[in-house]
């Protein structure tokens, strides 16, 4: 069977990709997998062929200096996905007549699907990998990106009416209406929804990592959609650093990140905690900086604390006693399959709902700001290590991990779709 996979250029989206990618390719699938030139050596170097999409805009996009709100999220889906869409579909369909894919897998921000979705030309079937939380329209009328948890009674969803009254006019209707215009100068009808509702329910296959228990009651759920647990890593090429493998193991142990996008500043979560935490000899605090140098740490380094560029996850949260994090999607994924509670800060690009669902599943510690004070690092650490019930609630989030196999649902489902 011969798959191609198109990746959004940011490496919490290539990651997911490439780790489906050896899956299939590990069975005896042909993979190609289509992304910026700034990933060919990381892709090749997995073992699977590639073809570059050079005209993106992502991979040179500019964070703008907007405080986390409306107003930048539309900046950002204006720009940083849906004005390279054009051009992403316009190589899928060379890619298609050049290499005729039995099927296409795409991440969920590789806008370049929905214009191949709405056309009614022959193409391959789509599969959809979603990179984040699960982003349906809400039926307790919530606006999506403001991270609230559930309406409990009327006069909420009513205060929920009219938040998303203002959402849908600062940004929902505005990033619609902008994808709209970009389909029609390609011929094509407009969306039949939001954007993140139509990215949900308009491919064959919507593939959701993570669990229900993570997630909100949505009523009833498209057709489309499948849960599959957390996708498989893949092989690392990061090293265990001998400082973990040498630690005194009757510590508990802190991991702290900001992830590998919104890690410009490590002073709004890293730093901090390395200061709230630096009178705990009995702790041993583990930081990473996300492929960053480490000279990007201002603050200095406590003697309880240890740093690494990259850190290999799949290795080390079993043994990890608490994460910090500003709540990307993906780490916050492994953490729960692992059974490790949060404890979590962080506002912009998807990181308010994910942080929402921390504090209402009860898994850990919603500190709801993207610039967490010293003083309210030290006591939601404190609470979430001392509080074993965020440690129960946890473990019971990777006993549901524990029953996907995400790796056979995905198969199952590219078989089905190949079908």
């Amino acid at each position: 069977m011969k798959i191609l996979i198109a990746a959004t250029p940011l490496t919490g989206h290539v990651n997911p990709l490439m780790a489906i990618g050896r899956l299939l390719a590990s069975r005896g699938d042909d993979v190609v997998v289509t992304t910026d030139p700034l990933f060919a050596e990381k892709v090749e170097r997995a073992g699977l062929r590639f073809a570059p999409c050079d005209d993106f805009g992502s991979a040179s996009y500019l964070e703008p200096d907007l405080p986390p709100g409306p107003e930048r999220w539309t900046h950002e889906f204006e720009r940083r996905f849906i004005a390279p869409m054009p051009a992403q579909a316009a190589r899928l369909r060379a890619l298609i007549a050049q290499e005729a894919p039995d099927v296409i897998v795409a991440g969920s921000l590789f806008l370049g699907v929905l214009p191949l979705l709405l056309d009614r030309r022959p193409r391959p079937p789509i599969a959809v990998v979603n990179v984040s939380f699960l982003f349906l329209d809400r039926p307790d009328g919530a606006p999506i990106g403001l991270g609230l948890p559930p309406a409990h009674d009327a006069a909420e969803r009513a205060r929920y009416a009219l938040l998303k009254a203002r959402m849908d006019a600062a940004f929902v209707n505005p990033v619609r209406a902008h994808a709209d215009r970009r389909l029609a100068e390609l011929g094509l009808p407009p969306l039949p929804a939001s954007l993140t509702q139509s990215i949900v329910v308009l491919p064959e296959i919507f593939l959701q990592p993570g669990v229900p228990d993570f997630e909100y009651d949505f009523g009833s759920l498209p057709k489309t959609l499948r849960f599959v647990g957390l996708l498989p890593s893949g092989q690392t090429a990061v090293q265990l650093p001998e400082w973990w493998l040498t630690r005194d193991r009757t510590k508990r142990v802190v991991l702290v990140t900001q992830g590998t996008l919104a890690n410009a500043d490590f002073g709004e979560l890293v730093e901090p905690t390395l200061a709230a935490l630096a009178d705990r000899d009995d702790l041993l605090l583990v930081a990473t900086t996300g492929g960053r140098p480490l000279s990007s740490l201002k603050a200095p380094l406590p003697a309880n604390a240890r740093v690494g560029t990259f850190l290999p996850f799949e290795t080390i949260l079993p043994e990890i006693d608490l994460l910090v994090t500003n709540g990307g999607y993906g780490s916050v994924s492994q953490a729960l399959a692992a059974g490790v509670p949060i404890v979590v800060a962080g506002l912009t690009e998807d990181k308010a709902e994910v942080a929402a669902r921390i504090g209402w599943s009860g898994v850990g510690i919603n500190l709801a700001t993207n610039a967490p004070s010293v003083a309210a690092l030290r006591e939601g650490i404190d609470r979430a290590l001392s509080d074993p019930g965020f440690a129960q609630r946890a473990e019971a989030m990777a006993d549901a991990f524990a029953a996907r196999n995400a790796a056979q649902t995905i198969l199952t489902q590219v078989n089905a779709l190949a079908a």
